[in-house]
């Protein structure tokens, strides 16, 4: 197979000025419905993209949980790699690929902890083995084996039952964006891209070239 030869043409919609909401948080809450209305898999999963002490990218897939108050919210461990990067530099850049749709809306901005009583709230919320392995797993620190997790897991399910506290190390962020770009595929490559820039209050809407 020769990967050069995958191509696709992009035929579904546009996107211009008029259409889009002065709000790109409206804007992104309308497409996500869209997203969520064509049933595709994972529609909140999104790159998470962080740097390095040393200045490389660093990305990994994280969901998204929310949308609250102007910012994008996800739940980690905060001692795994994203965490310490986030602890070092306070800024990532989240993208979300619908390809079905053929959009991706990317999304810049300055990153934030929630609140601890926002992150016991949403903690609550999870599956219980979901609560049990955020004890059993040192996110991103190597481990010898799988049967290392295991036992790990089974301690914490003896030491907490079915009521586990969330982990003082586990929690939430939120994005707050500063830029938020909207992308629709077109024919010919002629790609709409809308970005939005904040602007104080307001938001100021680009078209890009594509």
């Amino acid at each position: 197979m020769n990967i050069a030869d995958l191509r696709q043409e992009y035929m579904r919609a546009g996107l211009s000025e008029a259409q889009a909401d002065a709000d790109p948080i409206r804007q992104f809450e309308r497409w996500f419905e869209d997203a969520l209305r064509a049933k595709l898999p994972l529609p909140n999963a999104m790159t998470l993209a962080t740097v390095t002490p040393a200045g490389a990218p660093s990305a990994r897939i994280v969901l998204l949980k929310g949308v609250e108050q102007g910012a994008f919210l996800f739940y980690t461990n905060y001692l795994s790699r994203k965490g310490r990067e986030l602890e070092q530099r306070a800024q990532a850049c989240l993208l979300l690929l619908w390809s079905d749709l053929e959009r991706q809306v990317r999304i810049d901005g300055v990153v934030q902890k929630v609140t601890s009583t926002e992150s016991d709230a949403y903690y609550a919320t999870r599956p219980l083995g979901a609560r049990l392995s955020a004890w059993a797993s040192a996110q991103s620190a190597t481990v010898a084996t799988r049967k290392i997790l295991e036992d790990a897991m089974e301690q914490a399910r003896r030491q907490h039952g079915d009521q586990p506290p969330r982990p003082a190390n586990w929690g939430g962020y939120r994005v707050v964006p500063r830029e938020i770009e909207f992308w629709q595929g077109r024919a010919d490559r002629l790609h709409d891209r809308l970005r939005y820039r904040r602007k104080g209050d307001l938001w100021a809407i680009e078209r890009l070239s594509p």
